[in-house]
């Protein structure tokens, strides 16, 4: 089927969709456009009623991303946002299908903790959670947990790869039917079904078992982001979704056959590997209109946060240099510790491939911090999804709309028609959990496959 096609997909995929919420929208002057409402970013009906239009459009998850730290700027953009695991449990009491994915560290939390608070959120959603799995880069949070510098890339890969092995021990450690309730025999849990982990390791000493029964989905959807080479091996061995961003469809399609090979020599399937790109679109019912809007937001732009954002991604304060003149690529230190990012990288790229000036770097940003900036018509953009689709570049995206509601609302009611109509994305939910939604298997216990073996 061509991309510009409207005939029904033939061969029975299906897009994942998420909503990515970011509080005053993904471009990083979203919460100044006409008809944003940044008095409302501590109001969690806010956030409910993005849910619900997520939920009604049948997408499969709402999307929070979370850092333990404040970091700069916040005197020019929406840098603050609610605790992502307490504001998904509000969000679970406003909607009964959609998916809830938030960020938790394995840097700054500890196992126990953090298996509790997702086998609750689990629980409480009746299984739509996911844990986008992040190791915490960001230089600052280490003070704020007693620490002199944040560890080095290297460690926090090693803690979170230890990390994972517990959690998934903690939310397996009871079977699913360990927990009877029988009032006629008086016997409420079958401990002999509940297993204490006894984990001793490099980084963590955990005994277990959980204090809380097997959730809906087993464990949580595992969710993850990185793509160093670290991230992508880490991705390989344990990520169901993940979350990326790519410029070029090449880039993209390089990383989709990459990420599916490793994961296939793990003894993997692949389609049990969701890739979900980022795709922020800028709608206009022509192009004209639609290059016109993108404009307007680069127009409120304030460079020095700008220039901040570019510095945090590639380690050079371009501050006093001339907006308009070319970027100082020969400036750029590839040898320091930040060149294994994926977001230097990718930086880097658009340099090399585009040349552009520094203010044109510094707009190419605004839109989606690094993520795919889509101009157009929706049937440009639904065409821009479909081909990405189809030819191995994506199993679904991420919608990062500019400014909200207005962005989601327009993405909805203009695109996913579109997509719909092409046979490419779902008219009705046709599960329960965020598993069902994304085509997931759910694991069974180790503990109760172990037992079972050796029967």
């Amino acid at each position: 089927m061509s991309a510009t096609g409207t005939t029904k997909a033939t061969n029975g995929r299906q897009l994942s969709l998420n909503l990515f919420i970011y509080p005053g929208g993904h471009h990083e002057a979203g919460w100044r456009f006409p008809g944003s409402v940044p008095d409302r970013l501590n109001d969690v009906s806010y956030y409910q009623e993005l849910a619900r239009k997520a939920e009604s459009a049948k997408f499969d998850a709402v999307f929070f991303a979370d850092g333990p730290a404040l970091p700069d700027h916040v005197r020019y953009a929406v840098r603050f946002r609610f605790e992502p695991l307490t504001l998904l449990t509000a969000l679970a009491a406003a909607t009964s299908r959609i998916g809830l994915i938030g960020t938790a560290s394995t840097t700054y939390f500890e196992p126990y903790n953090l298996a509790r608070l997702y086998a609750s959120l689990d629980h409480i959603s009746g299984g739509r959670a996911g844990w986008n799995i992040v190791t915490t880069s960001v230089p600052t949070a280490g003070a704020n947990f007693g620490l002199s510098e944040n560890p080095s890339h290297a460690d926090r890969y090693a803690r979170a790869g230890e990390f994972l092995e517990v959690v998934t021990k903690l939310w397996d450690s009871w079977e699913d039917d360990a927990l009877v309730a029988d009032p006629v025999s008086g016997l409420l849990a079958d401990d002999s079904k509940i297993h204490p982990i006894e984990h001793i390791g490099r980084h963590f000493r955990v005994k277990g078992a959980l204090n809380t029964p097997r959730s809906p989905q087993g464990r949580p959807v595992y969710v993850q982001a990185g793509a160093s080479d670290d991230g992508r091996s880490f991705a390989a061995r344990y990520a169901e979704a993940i979350f990326t961003a790519h410029q070029t469809l090449d880039s993209a399609r390089a990383f989709y056959a990459d990420i599916k090979a490793r994961a296939a020599s793990l003894g993997r399937s692949p389609d049990h590997v969701r890739i979900l790109p980022g795709i922020s679109p800028y709608l206009g019912s022509t192009e004209a209109e639609a290059k016109a809007l993108y404009e307007e937001f680069n127009a409120l732009i304030q460079p020095e946060f700008s220039l901040s954002q570019l510095r945090q991604m590639i380690g050079l304060d371009l501050s006093g240099y001339d907006l308009d003149g070319p970027f100082p690529r020969h400036l750029i230190d590839t040898s320091s510790p930040i060149g294994v990012a994926s977001r230097f990288k990718l930086v880097i790229d658009i340099v090399d491939r585009e040349k552009p000036t520094i203010r044109q770097l510094i707009q190419r940003l605004a839109g989606a911090r690094g993520h795919y900036v889509a101009v157009g018509t929706p049937e440009r953009i639904a065409d821009e999804i479909q081909t990405w689709f189809e030819t191995g570049a994506a199993d679904g995206f991420n919608v990062m709309p500019p400014w909200l509601h207005g962005g989601f609302d327009v993405f909805a009611a203009e695109v996913v028609p579109i997509l719909r109509r092409r046979g490419l994305f779902r008219e009705e939910y046709s599960g329960t959990t965020l598993r069902d939604h994304f085509g997931l298997p759910r694991p069974e216990s180790q503990y109760a496959a172990a037992i079972r073996a050796t029967a």
